[in-house]
């Protein structure tokens, strides 16, 4: 290894041997009942971005929370073709198995894959070199044209609309799977909107009614 992955690696332990000693040993009997098993209420939908942990933002303890990251925050629309589908074997594992009460979709300010949704600067690009990711944000195609049209492609004005309508296409996307669509009108289950915004860390929870995210007080 290289002296700057040295460095990486030790800071990690370093960080490790904190949380044996201030997480692991006060939270001994939290980690025992764990060990049986885990019964989260609630899963969660974030960005794969460094600086938006739902744990952290949530204060949540382990076990508390269900969680599935990736870039943008995106739920793409229920499908059968073959494939590997991730985030619809954990939601349906969420849903049916965990049998969560709700599911929450929070996308964040400074988003780099709403920025290049909205930009399309790693259109046409191969795979390896930006097309993994280019396919993966064409999930907002549709909900960009009216962004684009209205904001215009550049600018934080722009980048914060096309990251909230992203968090409204994932809501929408959930509604395309049967057993969440089920759940929902069953009154079992409850989709929430949510978006974090970095500069100021303040959350906001998106108005069912409005579509308007307002922030927590």
């Amino acid at each position: 290894m290289t002296e700057a992955s040295d460095r990486v690696l030790d800071h990690l332990l370093d960080g490790y041997r904190r949380f044996r000693q201030t997480g692991w040993t006060p939270n001994r009997e939290r980690w025992e009942s764990l060990r049986e098993g885990q019964q989260p209420e609630v899963m969660i939908i974030a960005c794969s971005d460094s600086r938006v942990d739902p744990s952290q933002i949530f204060d949540v303890d382990p076990g508390e929370i269900f969680v599935v990251r990736n870039v943008a925050a995106l739920v793409p629309p229920f499908e059968t073709t073959p494939g590997h589908h991730g985030v619809s074997a954990a939601l349906e594992f969420a849903v049916q198995v965990l049998k969560v009460k709700e599911v929450v979709v929070m996308g964040h300010g400074m988003c780099g894959g709403c920025k290049a949704a909205l930009t399309q600067e790693l259109h046409g690009n191969e795979p390896g070199e930006g097309g993994f990711v280019a396919n993966w944000i064409s999930l907002l195609d549709e909900a960009r044209a009216p962004v684009a049209d209205e904001f215009g492609t550049e600018g934080r004005p722009a980048e914060k609309q096309m990251e909230q309508a992203a968090v409204k296409v994932s809501l929408d996307n959930l509604m395309t799977f049967p057993c969440v669509r089920r759940k929902v009108k069953n009154g079992e289950l409850t989709l929430r909107g949510a978006y974090f915004a970095i500069s100021d860390g303040i959350l906001h929870l998106m108005d069912s009614e409005t579509g308007k995210f307002e922030a927590v007080s």
